[in-house]
């Protein structure tokens, strides 16, 4: 009688079942949406790997170095293969980076390959990367997406990713079928030269609402569940049938000001839109600055699932500065800047947000509403859904960034604070994909020196120190964007598991395991 009770616990060890907040969208591994980069991962794997706090370390390239100003060489393992037997080589290499280059998609990774001009095949396992200018970010920037097989995927279709031919890969697991908005089934890579994986079958269950979610976890229906909220911390976390597990992610709430002369959304105090936008001078932005109580924000309105914020780079990742003041929170001191200013009664303020991006999102904006309000800048509050928020914050009806003032989320695939400088507050410059979401139109050329010599800057310590610079300048003295809070990642699990957390809030099984 025990051994028959023995063999359903075994076969639940060699499944994991995954609660996914959010659904894939694609089984092509060169086309870009979070979630199903998290789940692609497992079976395509990159060049380049991200470890937790997103540092690259070696994937499919064991190494790699600059060999000239414009030119990188990447030396391939030789024990990786394909899951239909094939080994791979520089010409798959070339082809993916080629194809990621080219694919159409409403989202790729053509913006983290735009520096690559061209790319060789040197040997059956050296690739030679050649870029138009020089640049550091290479490395990090192949890490963003997965190699696949040039003879599988050539001329691949979606339904060929999905199960398909095109469904081979390096990773720990093979593609098995994916139900669009249901679940994806990913099975165990007996050949990974890594070793077998603990799981013979990884399941990925999407489930929106976070309540049932959690109550599937604490069923037993689930083993993990991703984005847990903060007001389910206590639910997840009693230690009884299922544990807590949070981290600091990558993903900054931010509030992007506009600097342009006039703005729609700004007005004096009876509603009329003033001839004149205060948001451009800097003693107003630095007003609003000190009016932000951060620390109450990640506690109150995010019921703790956030962490207070005042740069791009949270503690731990690349690009942080440790000795960056932290804004203070002083309204008294606002109301100064106000007066100051030649506003001391304040303006009106429309106040942009969304209210289905993450737990909080309306509360936060709501909050942050009170707190401006409360040194004079009455503010209303807009909150409206990532569809029309995005479409309206990039280009309102005339072509150009719509709102005044917006709250929106950030974060990079690759991990680098470059990503946010180039597309957040490097100046507008659409022909070289410069300052793509920089909302607010800020433009300051010395900025835009900092952020091109950073970029193409190879020796680490030089980087660095450009970084720094441009950090200092925008976030203690321009201020073009107030940073809130970086979003905590939670995962809730079964007793019995043991789970690495990842800033970028991906959940992989590679990082499951069974407690010791």
């Amino acid at each position: 009688m025990a051994a028959l009770l023995a063999l359903p616990a075994q076969a639940q060890a060699q499944e994991l079942r995954i609660g996914m907040k959010a659904a894939i969208d694609s089984a092509d591994p060169h086309l870009l949406y979070t979630p199903s980069r998290t789940v692609q991962l497992h079976v395509w794997e990159p060049l380049v790997v991200q470890d937790a706090q997103l540092q690259p370390t070696p994937g499919l390239a064991l190494s790699w170095r600059p060999i000239g100003p414009t030119s990188w060489e990447f030396i391939l393992r030789e024990d990786a293969r394909f899951t239909d037997g094939s080994p791979l080589t520089a010409e798959d290499v070339v082809f993916s980076i080629r194809r990621a280059q080219t694919i159409e998609g409403i989202r790729t990774y053509r913006a983290y390959l735009r520096e690559v001009a061209s790319v060789e095949a040197a040997g059956p396992h050296r690739v030679v990367v050649h870029t138009a200018t020089p640049t550091a970010l290479l490395p990090n920037n192949l890490s963003t997406f997965g190699i696949v097989s040039a003879r599988a995927a050539k001329d691949a279709t979606a339904p060929d990713f999905n199960g398909g031919r095109a469904a081979t890969g390096t990773g720990p697991y093979r593609w098995g079928q994916w139900l669009p908005g249901q679940q994806v089934t990913l099975e165990r890579n007996p050949a990974y030269r890594g070793g077998a994986e603990p799981w013979s079958r990884v399941t990925f269950r999407f489930m929106d609402n976070d309540s049932a979610r959690v109550a599937a976890l604490l069923s037993g229906d689930v083993d993990v569940v991703d984005a847990v909220p903060a007001g389910l911390y206590g639910r997840v976390g009693d230690g009884n049938r299922s544990r807590l597990v949070t981290a600091t992610s990558l993903f900054l709430l931010q509030l992007t000001l506009d600097q342009r002369p006039q703005s729609g959304f700004v007005t004096d105090l009876d509603g009329n839109t003033l001839a004149e936008n205060p948001l451009a001078k800097n003693a107003v932005r630095a007003a609003l600055n000190l009016a932000i109580n951060r620390a109450g924000l990640a506690e109150r309105a995010m019921e703790g699932g956030a962490v207070a914020a005042n740069q791009f780079a949270p503690p731990g990742f690349i690009g942080h500065v440790a000795d960056l003041p932290k804004p203070a929170y002083d309204p008294a001191g606002a109301r100064r800047l106000l007066a100051e200013a030649g506003y001391p009664q304040g303006f009106g303020l429309t106040l942009h947000c969304l209210n289905d991006r993450f737990a909080g999102d309306t509360k936060s904006c709501q909050a942050i509403g009170q707190m401006f309000s409360a040194i004079g800048v009455r503010t209303k509050i807009e909150a409206l859904p990532s569809s029309i928020f995005f479409r309206r914050a990039q280009s309102g009806a005339n072509g150009e960034p719509e709102f005044s003032a917006s709250l929106s989320i950030f974060g990079s695939a690759a991990g680098l604070p470059d990503n946010a400088f180039t597309s957040l507050v490097q100046s507008y410059d659409r022909t070289r994909g410069r300052g793509v979401s920089n909302l607010g139109r800020y433009s300051n050329p010395s900025l835009d020196a900092l952020i091109d010599g950073a970029a193409a800057a190879v020796d680490p310590a030089a980087r660095a120190a450009k970084l720094t610079e441009a950090t200092r300048l925008v976030f203690t003295r321009d201020l073009p964007i107030l940073p809130l809070f970086y979003l905590k990642a939670a995962w809730g699990m079964r007793t019995g598991l043991t789970l690495q957390p990842r800033g970028d809030q991906y959940t992989l099984a590679t990082g499951i395991r069974p407690a010791p």
